[in-house]
């Protein structure tokens, strides 16, 4: 209980009325004053029972916040103040926790907030429901779906910037713990004729302006569309811009909406390519011309439009045109091709877009059902949300009117029956007696407009399939002769008519007596857009487009699949679809939103009384509190009712200990109410009428001001009390503070005076002391003065006795000292006349020698090794000085370069340095090998997939491979090989099968011989004797000679430890099987130009030309 003791109700600082079931009296006048009081506190949401009634405020409000969110989370309905998130989660803990199917029938007229109603929905279950990866990435795509939607089904009308053209019912799938798997999106009744035509002061749908603000040149470019609203038809100008809208940003936020749907991007980019062929049909335009037989005709003025359209859709230009031009009727084994003229050419094409966007819309749709419908198999709890059109008066009513009028008294057919069911069900549930409820049933309308023989619908369908002339004003002849007797039905030829005359009635209309009120329909294009009629050459031709989508939207354009049987009309399919809605509906339980605008001018803070009482007239929301009032006014179970009224009985105040219901009946009958006011249900206590329960809330204010007065009295007592004892023990607490304080200060001045007489005392002892020690420091102070005064006189005498020894000494060590230097300067005197020449040229030369090195110092060349610049010798004695130090600075700086060589490096210098050994100036092949770095494996075995055979059986390192020209004994003529060097073996394999021919090991290599001329040849010379010399040696030709011979020689060094044998002559002879033969180079022209040629002379020679 103490939960619920902290919980407010409905009734709580309620702003008018919170619930019209309640309102006193209940007339039109008091109904709007109420929503008036509400809509100027900013209560935007008024109860009708369980109904929410949803002011647009036209402005944002601090309502929908996580905080909000929180706070009408897992409430009563009635717990807190009119919410739509009350109503939300109302629906949703049902669907949870009761496994009920919900659906929620959101309805009003254009701007009354429809579609913010349902996203408010949708945000709410997606808020309160659970959390995860994938439940969050349903949430999202549930959620995204609305901008998609909302870019291709809605427009800027005059009554609202972003109104819904078109039905939308959204089925949402949770699991049994209530989390969302999926949904299913139904659209009902686009309004397509839009596309072609808008209003004055209205635009066509978002998109069209979306992608021309928000699209980047490139893709404007791909799309063969400008900038400019100007240069586009079916776009009306003189609203192309809207305040407070930003198209490029809402593009953006499509294209990613889009995205996230799970759109492709090539289906993505076949949408927008459809979307401005739609846009580029519009300027299209046609002139007349006139046949030989005369006929009129019509042609396209300009065919650049019409070239652009062919390109973005992938039809053949030559059948578009044909198209535009001749209408071909079938019938039978028939074909009839009739010329278009300019009006019916207008018709074709204006149908064409219409049915172009229509189809795509649907296609949108049925593509976003398969991203968010649910994976799983198993049973769900199914929560549908309608936002649907609203009734609708308009000054000119056509055939869409019409439809969604239809469509309003179905709803409100369905809603009467299941407000009434509910309410019974509620009564049985809970015991109490169900009385008949009188109520308008406007069952009569719906089968004036549906009866199969006589509803206007079936006529209408009627007529479009009548062969003959079949117009609107034929149309409504028939409605007169069926339909005059109808007392819902007005013309000026029916007898419900007041006057045959009435000039309020014209002769091309109708009136019907809605639920809502009268509405006349201009019977001028019922017929057309009831047939919907698109040309089959029209069709056809769309499923000839190469474009994927554009051929999937026109399934009945295959030729192989022509069905001359008529297409159903726009009126029984709609018909058909609202059956199956209102099918659907009567499976679930039913939760409504009724949408209502305050104002025309789509501004805040205006209430427009005459206006919101014609929206309260057509929703029926009188009719409906009327219905809720018919029994019991209010409802409310007995734990929250006693919760709230215990204070206005002694008995269940403060705490009622026995159960509910009898503190319920206690109470009751303590205040007296007369007992036909009340009855009790099994759960609940139902109250008749408002008043009553005014009465108890009255009461209950009452008693809380006087509760309130006694909780003041008594906590005003409890205060001064407190204050009281607190002063008391403060006092308390002072005092013995202070004595203790008082006693501390006498102390510490009685401990100060005996520590001053000690400190006295102390001190004379201390003088007196310090006299007798310092008398008797002063006596032995004079002892030692006297004894060092005498100590230091000896001394003194003593050192001045050492002084005049040691002055002595010195004097003769000087004397010495002065003698020797005397000597040695005349011996040195005699010394220096004699190599004085000697020691000039040693200084002269050391100072040459400093100065060279210095000067070279400055005058270094490069480290480059090839630079060959050395300083000039600048005396001819430092020549043998001057080349040595030359030859010093090459080797150093060689050593210098040949360091910053990596182990790579080093090996290919070392390769081409041993050829240097092996070729230079024996060998003319070499110079132009000097050039080229030794690459080893010319054929990248290792990645070639044709060598994976050879590969497999090489196990070492392959040091060289290349393509090779092997030498036939028999003529001399080539076959390719490939030549292999690994660190053991020499192998020769087929180039085409990669099998292995030959394998040598490198031991039983003997010798290569070669040439000295220009050519590629050589010979390899196998071990006599061993396995691999049974077919003699090898002739081979390669064009990298120098290569092969030096890596075969630097490996069998390696491997052998002994040098191969290089022979380099003009003539040399190979072992051919048991024979040997010549083979010879001599120069000669060729034909094959500068190729060496090789021929066959005799059984001894092999004649090699060289050029």
């Amino acid at each position: 209980m103490a939960k619920m003791e902290v919980k407010t109700s409905l009734l709580d600082d309620m702003i008018g009325v919170g619930d019209m079931v309640l309102l006193e009296p209940l007339n039109e006048d008091s109904f709007i004053n109420n929503l008036k009081k509400r809509f100027d506190h900013n209560e935007v949401y008024t109860y009708i029972g369980s109904v929410v009634i949803s002011i647009n405020p036209y402005r944002s409000l601090p309502i929908y916040t996580p905080e909000k969110v929180e706070e009408y989370r897992n409430r009563n309905f009635y717990e807190l103040s009119p919410h739509i998130f009350a109503l939300s989660d109302e629906a949703y803990r049902s669907l949870r926790d009761q496994d009920k199917d919900q659906c929620i029938l959101i309805t009003g007229e254009s701007g009354a907030g429809k579609t913010e109603a349902s996203k408010l929905v949708m945000s709410y279950v997606a808020a309160v429901c659970g959390k995860g990866a994938e439940v969050n990435q349903v949430k999202e795509q549930l959620l995204q779906s609305n901008p998609v939607l909302e870019a291709f089904g809605n427009a800027k009308t005059v009554r609202n910037d972003n109104s819904s053209r078109f039905g939308k019912y959204m089925d949402i799938e949770f699991d049994f713990k209530g989390d969302p798997l999926g949904g299913v999106i139904s659209n009902y009744l686009l309004e397509k004729s839009r596309v072609v035509k808008q209003p004055r002061g209205e635009r066509n749908f978002h998109i069209f302006y979306q992608i021309l603000s928000g699209a980047s040149e490139d893709f404007l470019c791909k799309l063969k569309l400008e900038r400019d609203f100007s240069r586009y038809n079916y776009l009306g100008l003189d609203s192309a811009k809207v305040n407070g809208v930003d198209d490029a940003a809402n593009f953006r936020t499509v294209r990613n909406a889009m995205q996230i749907v799970g759109f492709m991007d090539h289906e993505t980019q076949s949408v927008f390519e459809v979307v401005a062929a739609v846009l580029k049909l519009g300027n299209i335009e046609f002139k007349p011309e006139s046949r030989v037989n005369g006929l009129d005709e019509s042609k396209i003025k300009d065919k650049n439009e019409l070239k652009e359209i062919c390109e973005l859709t992938g039809i053949d230009q030559s059948v578009l045109e044909r198209a535009f031009s001749f209408r071909t009727v079938e019938a039978k084994q028939e074909k009839v091709s009739t010329t278009l003229n300019v009006a019916q050419a207008y018709y074709a094409r204006d149908a064409l877009a219409k049915n172009l966007y229509s189809r795509l819309f649907s296609w949108l749709v049925t593509r976003i059902n398969e991203s968010i419908k649910a994976q799983t198999k198993v049973r769900k709890k199914v929560m549908g949300v309608l936002d649907i059109y609203g009734f609708e008066i308009f000054e000119d009513n056509s055939f869409e009117q019409f439809i969604i009028n239809y469509c309003n008294e179905k709803l409100q057919q369905i809603f009467i029956e299941l407000t009434l069911k509910e309410e019974q069900e509620e009564y049985i549930r809970e015991g109490i007696e169900w009385t008949h409820i009188e109520y308008f049933n406007n069952a009569i309308i719906c089968d004036l407009i549906e009866n199969n023989q006589t509803g206007i619908l079936a006529m209408l369908d009627e007529e479009c399939l009548r062969p003959g002339t079949v117009t609107d004003d034929t149309f409504l002849e028939k409605l007169n002769q069926v339909c005059a007797t109808h007392q819902h039905f007005e013309s000026r030829m029916s007898k419900c008519s007041r006057f045959l005359n009435d000039t309020s009635l014209p002769h091309s209309c109708f009136r019907i007596q809605h639920y809502a009120g009268k509405v006349m329909y201009q019977v001028e294009g019922f017929v057309d857009k009831n047939n919907d009629l698109l040309y089959r050459d029209l069709s056809q031709a769309m499923w000839k487009a190469s474009h994927s989508l554009i051929k999937a939207l026109f399934p009945e354009g295959n030729p192989a699949k022509i069905n001359l049987k008529r297409p159903p009309t726009a009126g029984s399919q709609f018909k058909a679809s609202v059956a199956t809605l209102m099918k659907n509906l009567q499976t679930k339980n039913p939760n409504y939103i009724r949408c209502i605008k305050p104002n025309d001018k789509k501004a805040a803070h205006i209430f427009n009384d005459a206006l919101v009482c014609h929206q309260i007239r057509y929703l029926g929301l009188l009719e409906n509190v009327r219905v809720r009032r018919a029994g019991y006014a209010f409802r409310q179970a007995y734990e929250p009712c006693l919760e709230r009224y215990k204070m206005l009985c002694k008995q269940t105040w403060p705490h009622w200990r026995g159960p509910a219901r009898a503190g319920v009946e206690v109470l009751f009958n303590e205040l007296e109410i007369p007992e036909e006011e009340f009855s009790f249900g099994r759960s609940k206590i139902f109250i008749r009428n408002p008043r009553t329960l005014f009465k108890l809330e009255d009461l209950r204010k009452q008693r809380l001001e006087d509760l309130a007065t006694l909780i003041e009295k008594i906590y005003r007592g409890w205060k001064c009390r407190t204050r009281f004892l607190l002063m008391k023990k403060s006092q308390i607490v002072i005092a013995s503070w202070y004595r203790r304080y008082a006693q501390q200060k006498k102390y510490q001045k009685i401990k100060s005076s005996a520590i001053i007489v000690q400190s006295y005392i102390r001190g004379w002892k201390a003088r007196k002391l310090l006299r007798e020690l310092k008398h008797q420091k002063r006596c032995n102070e004079a002892a030692t003065i006297i004894a060092a005064y005498w100590h230091g006189t000896q001394a003194r005498r003593e050192l001045k006795r050492l002084k005049e020894e040691a002055r002595r000494k010195h004097a003769v060590a000087v004397i010495w000292a002065y003698w020797l230097g005397l000597k040695v300067r005349r011996e040195y005197r005699k010394f220096f006349r004699a190599n004085a020449g000697r020691k000039i040229y040693e200084f002269t030369l050391q100072r040459l020698m400093q100065k060279y090195f210095l000067e070279m110092k400055n005058k270094m060349p490069s480290l480059s090794p090839i630079d060959k610049n050395w300083p000039v010798r600048p005396y001819l004695f430092l020549d043998s000085t001057h080349k040595e130090l030359k030859r010093i600075f090459h080797l150093w700086r060689c050593k210098k370069y040949r360091d910053q060589f990596t182990d790579q490096q080093k090996l290919i210098y070392e390769e081409k340095l041993e050829a240097s050994e092996l070729f230079k100036d024996k060998k003319a092949l070499y110079p132009a090998s000097v050039g080229q770095p030794f690459q080893g494996a010319y054929l990248e075995i290792s990645k070639n997939p044709k060598y994976k055979k050879l590969k497999d059986a090489v196990d070492e390192k392959i040091i060289i491979a290349e393509v090779v020209n092997k030498i036939n004994r028999a003529n001399g003529k080539a076959t390719s090989r490939i030549f292999l060097l690994t660190k053991n073996n020499v192998l020769l394999a087929d180039q085409k099968s990669g099998n292995i021919k030959s394998e040598v090991p490198l031991g039983d290599v003997t010798k290569v011989s070669m040439s000295s001329q220009n050519d590629g040849f050589f010979a390899v010379h196998l071990k006599e004797g061993s396995g691999a010399a049974g077919k003699g040696d090898f002739l081979l030709s390669s064009d990298h000679l120098i290569e092969m011979a030096t890596k075969l020689y630097r490996t069998t060094l390696s491997q052998t430890k002994q040098k191969l044998n290089i022979e380099i002559s003009d003539e040399f002879l190979v072992q051919f099987r048991q024979d040997k033969v010549c083979v010879k180079f001599i120069q000669g022209s060729q034909k094959n130009g500068n190729i060496p040629t090789c021929k066959r002379k005799n059984n001894r020679l092999l004649e090699v030309a060289v050029p």
